[in-house]
């Protein structure tokens, strides 16, 4: 060594900069899988904070959430890249590590950021929160990733289709393969429609309002937040949709539960059951499964509009008193209650319609929550099936006779969909229970791609909705 080596200081050391945003979605991360968090409930709180703190702009909120919705989303198709890059199994690399690591493949695969700035923030937040040791590694494995392009990778990692066409699929579109499974059973085949299916789950929904009847219109909403901003609902007559995405809770309509944040699917749903046909008296209405509250708002303003009296049921009395927030001020009459639906404190043949939206997977909304394909397991379908057929018996015992039940989840698999109400019908499992299909796509007027009915199911990559089902049966002894 020469001496002018010998005597030259050492570099000082340097301290990493903290990146409010990195470390706003790393955090958001860590939750999500540290605390089976969903990140639609972590991430609003967290962009709250940064905001009243003076770290986070209007974009800064957009690229945290890009970054947190974008790496749950593509987990799957990440996880399978970093494993080709490191030389051990995923399952040894520490949880925290894993989470650096796929939201630096997402700023280098999934979004416009630069390289050099996708790998150097990336190492900056690893130092801060793994140490420097592990950054090194981190910096190694986001080199090496950096080296070519989203496709090309896929590419690399993914079997071919004609060699395993599932694990192809999953590879591919970052689902697990039951769930590739389910959903092209559901689709009932086809390559183009399942593939249409899985990418529209990677795509980020649109942010859609509901205007409740007698209370707000679509036609308020859209002087009130601009023709440039807004655009129709696509098949829901309450509905408007929010161009550019926004914040809802910046609404005054919504902040004052004049309209509400929901789905065109959902809104689907109740419309379809309050326009069901009906002989007889419509003075009861249920909605035996309300929480957390949109289908029941929406309910409510219907029933009142005819002068009927809405009960809205939910199990959990946190999720009962979402219910009573969302009601609140309805100008018709109404009742939240906490109860179970599968042991309800009504006596049979009280109501003239009823709507049960059961719990279930979840399938149906994997935009909107993009964390739950990771979380779901097949066996979790087991769990569900009891639940979800007591509670339609219930609820067919609760309507009188020539009364109306719609039937409806958010999941598109067959074992929570048709199934369950066959099931019922039949009397498999329980005691049958005499009623009659109604056939639902009348009552979806303008709607296409609806089936054979007389149910429905609805698809993101053809209606542009989460994948509702609905079934709608009336009473007949």
């Amino acid at each position: 060594m020469s001496e002018q080596a010998r005597r030259r200081p050492p570099k000082p050391y340097r301290r990493p900069k903290k990146d409010p945003v990195r470390m706003l979605a790393f955090e958001a991360l860590r939750a999500v899988d540290e605390r089976d968090a969903y990140a639609n409930l972590v991430l609003p709180p967290l962009l709250k904070k940064a905001r009243e703190n003076g770290d986070f702009d209007t974009r800064d909120a957009a690229l945290a959430t890009e970054l947190v919705y974008g790496t749950l989303r593509r987990q799957g198709t990440y996880d399978a890249i970093v494993a080709a890059c490191i030389d051990r199994p995923l399952r040894e690399v520490d949880p925290p590590v894993l989470d650096v690591l796929t939201l630096g493949a997402h700023q280098l695969l999934g979004t416009r950021i630069p390289t050099h700035a996708a790998v150097s923030a990336s190492v900056e937040l690893a130092r801060v929160v793994l140490g420097d040791g592990r950054a090194k590694f981190v910096n190694a494995v986001l080199r090496k990733i950096s080296q070519d392009d989203f496709d090309t990778w896929v590419a690399r990692v993914a079997p071919p289709y004609e060699d395993d066409a599932e694990d192809h699929l999953a590879i591919v579109h970052s689902h697990p393969r039951w769930v590739v499974t389910a959903l092209w059973d559901a689709l009932g085949g086809g390559r183009a429609g399942i593939e249409d299916l899985l990418e529209a789950d990677n795509e980020r929904p649109e942010v859609t309002l509901v205007a409740r009847p007698g209370r707000s219109t679509p036609q308020e909403l859209t002087e009130v937040l601009g023709e440039d901003t807004v655009l129709p609902g696509r098949w829901s007559p309450y509905a408007v949709r929010l161009a550019e995405g926004g914040e809802p809770g910046a609404i005054e309509a919504v902040r004052e539960g004049r309209a509400g944040v929901q789905d065109e699917g959902s809104q689907l749903v109740a419309v379809a059951l309050a326009d069901a046909p009906l002989e007889g008296r419509d003075e009861r209405w249920l909605d035996g499964c309300a929480g957390p509250g949109g289908k029941a708002a929406l309910l409510g303003a219907l029933a009142a509009q005819r002068g009927a009296t809405l009960l809205a049921s939910e199990k959990q009395p946190h999720r009962a008193r979402l219910v009573e927030r969302a009601l609140a001020g309805n100008p018709g009459p109404y009742q939240v209650i906490a109860a179970d639906g599968t042991r309800p404190p009504w006596r049979p043949g009280s109501f003239d319609r009823v709507l049960m939206d059961v719990p279930c997977s979840g399938l149906g909304a994997l935009r909107r929550r993009p964390e739950a394909r990771w979380r779901r397991r097949p066996e979790d379908l087991e769990g569900f099936a009891p639940l979800q057929r007591g509670l339609l018996r219930e609820a067919l015992r609760a309507v009188r006779v020539g009364g109306v039940v719609g039937y409806a989840t958010c999941s598109p698999h067959l074992a929570e969909t048709r199934v369950v109400v066959e099931d019922v019908l039949k009397g498999r499992g329980g005691p049958a229970v005499e009623a009659e299909w109604i056939d639902v796509r009348p009552l979806m007027a303008g709607v296409p791609g609806l089936g054979d009915g007389p149910d429905v199911q609805l698809w993101p990559h053809l209606h542009g909705t989460d994948a509702m089902y609905m079934a709608l049966l009336r009473r007949t002894a």
